[in-house]
């Protein structure tokens, strides 16, 4: 399985964001994540709607929006998604999963549910065949630059080990070394901030480069 990088968005350079997208063109990025806190669901303020629909009119690259709110199945209408694009919403945030699942398959984007690093994978035992991908939480959600809990290495192994063919999301201390690992886990998308493509070690070009490379 192919693997995608996926730049968290709440890492840019937001004086430069043009700048940075176009650099992101040109190097074929797969996606671009949006993190959107709602802080309840999360203890924080992030990326809003304005910002998911400044970047859908402006970029032909895919989004990949991952909802960190309460109650998505009332919130999906704020967002600006179609065709192509990937939206996680966080199990431990409604009780109408099939529900949020059915909404964002109806606007022909990629259905992905996400689970902290506790919720264990049996929870998706009534969904998996409706999902597009599942995200896997690699931190706990909330703010970026934190350190990677370690035991979802092993769940990473166990999702692609029950199911060889899905597409599974990383999103958490995705660093250049940790990328590697997880992609031998069985991870195929890798949400990259501040510890891998926003390193400010390198250029933007440099570190996709090494991303791409530990994870071929």
């Amino acid at each position: 399985m192919d693997s995608k990088i996926s730049p968290s968005m709440m890492c840019a350079d937001f004086l430069h964001l043009e700048r940075d997208i176009k650099v992101f063109e040109d190097l074929n990025i797969d996606l671009l994540h949006i993190d959107v806190m709602d802080g309840v669901f999360v203890p924080n303020y992030t990326l809003g709607t304005d910002f998911v629909r400044v970047l859908k009119d402006n970029t032909k690259i895919p989004l990949d929006i991952h909802l960190m709110i309460e109650r998505p199945e009332d919130k999906l209408d704020w967002f600006n998604f179609g065709v192509g694009d990937y939206v996680s919403f966080h199990y431990e945030s409604t009780n109408h999963s099939q529900r949020v699942i059915s909404e964002i398959k109806k606007r022909k984007a990629k259905a992905m549910l996400a689970l902290n690093p506790a919720t264990p994978l049996c929870v998706l035992e009534d969904l998996i065949g409706d999902l597009d991908a599942v995200l896997i939480m690699t931190v706990n959600p909330g703010y970026a630059g934190q350190k990677l809990v370690p035991q979802t290495i092993d769940k990473i192994k166990r999702l692609r080990q029950m199911h060889p063919d899905l597409e599974i999301e990383v999103d958490g201390n995705v660093s250049f070394n940790n990328a590697v690992i997880m992609h031998r886990a069985g991870a195929n998308i890798f949400v990259a901030g501040s510890s891998s493509v926003f390193s400010h070690d390198g250029t933007l070009q440099e570190n996709v480069a090494m991303l791409r490379a530990g994870v071929a």
